[in-house]
């Protein structure tokens, strides 16, 4: 990849600003990813017969819940996209192993479940030993922060199919006894909202900073002004896993939203409960990687925030008069970052009065 002029201190310039581009200009269309998914739903309707269990009727939640009986448990799936090829630019594939992992538990969390399983599927063009080794130590390292097991997983060898690897997995979650699914049905006008910051971009928006980056000519071997590590790791640390500080509120029976900040960003809140307005006027400045993307994209701030975390990877709903004690109970569990960054509010959608920006729908 051709190099950018470089400062004195071996340090990324920043590149002349260039025209826009949006997500959707990379070939990534939500709008026709959501017509696609109600077609697909279509041909799935059905009555089940009895003793299959029940399903919690969540329709576009962060993961199905199933009743089976006296029980019930949580079931999430998802992949790491195309920040594999990054990972297979730097041929370091540790981080995207680990985020395997996180991508699925943060997505149980979101509903209140605490991780227990998960498999894994790979998909290969061959399969390379060493490779495979690295996924292993990162999907172990993301399993431990979880408290999560590796119960099984697929490998297919694929060359018609794919011209490297792609990875996703699956997970289960369960309600320890006394615990409730936490859905956001129980929102209301004067609730705060918390949040944790991300560790990067995590796993979303790669489509689009890859065309960032090559349309700039960035090398990501050089490190952003002030950063000592270079770009392209920065660009691979792996997604941030939320268990340890969520569990730690649940089990304190504190919170009443819980909302993993993926892909479409802060519409994510809408999920939660879409009967309620999310405003969002305290969220952290934009920084470090997050500056950059904005400065060197050009993007509207409303595109920013649908497209990348910029800085908030998990939000949490409490009631007003329990803000400090949440907030202690998250500094204490692994959260010390943990802040209020907002609240809930007559109205519908997600609000941004510092940025100007409304979402009206997920």
């Amino acid at each position: 990849m051709p190099s950018i002029a470089l400062g004195s201190e071996e340090t990324l310039a920043r590149p002349a600003p260039s025209s826009p581009v949006t997500y959707a200009q990379t070939g990534v269309r939500q709008d026709l990813v959501a017509l696609a998914l109600s077609k697909l739903l279509e041909g799935t309707k059905g009555r089940i017969p009895p003793g299959s269990g029940e399903p919690l009727k969540l329709p576009g939640h962060f993961a199905g819940i199933v009743r089976i009986g006296r029980e019930s448990v949580a079931l999430t799936t998802d992949n790491v996209g195309t920040k594999l090829l990054l990972a297979r630019t730097l041929d370091r594939w540790e981080e995207v192993g680990e985020d395997v992992v996180a991508v699925n538990v943060n997505d149980l969390s979101a509903v209140g479940a605490r991780p227990s399983a998960l498999v894994d599927y790979i998909a290969v063009q061959s399969p390379v030993p060493s490779v495979f080794e690295a996924l292993g130590r990162g999907i172990g390292r993301g399993l431990k922060e979880a408290c999560c097991h590796l119960v099984g997983g697929e490998t297919s060898v694929v060359p018609d199919l794919v011209k490297s690897l792609d990875l996703s997995g699956t997970a289960l979650g369960f309600f320890p006894k006394g615990r409730a699914p936490v859905t956001g049905e129980k929102l209301r006008p004067g609730d705060v909202l918390l949040g944790l910051s991300s560790s990067g971009f995590h796993a979303n928006g790669y489509t689009l900073l890859r065309r960032l980056i090559e349309e700039n000519a960035i090398d990501i071997t050089r490190p952003l002004p002030g950063d000592p590590m270079p770009l392209g790791e920065r660009l691979l640390a792996p997604t941030r896993i939320y268990t340890r500080p969520v569990e730690a509120l649940l089990a304190a029976r504190l919170p009443l939203a819980l909302a993993h900040i993926s892909g479409r960003g802060l519409r994510n809140l809408i999920r939660l409960n879409p009967k309620v307005q999310f405003t969002l006027d305290a969220l952290p400045p934009l920084e470090g990687i997050f500056r950059w993307v904005a400065d060197l994209s050009r993007l509207p701030t409303e595109e920013l925030y649908q497209t990348f975390n910029m800085g908030i990877g998990f939000v949490l709903a409490v009631r007003p008069n329990h803000v400090e004690r949440s907030l202690s109970v998250l500094r204490r569990s692994g959260g010390k970052d943990a802040r209020v960054i907002g609240r809930v509010e007559k109205g519908r959608g997600v609000y941004l009065p510092n940025e100007g920006v409304r979402y009206d729908s997920y």
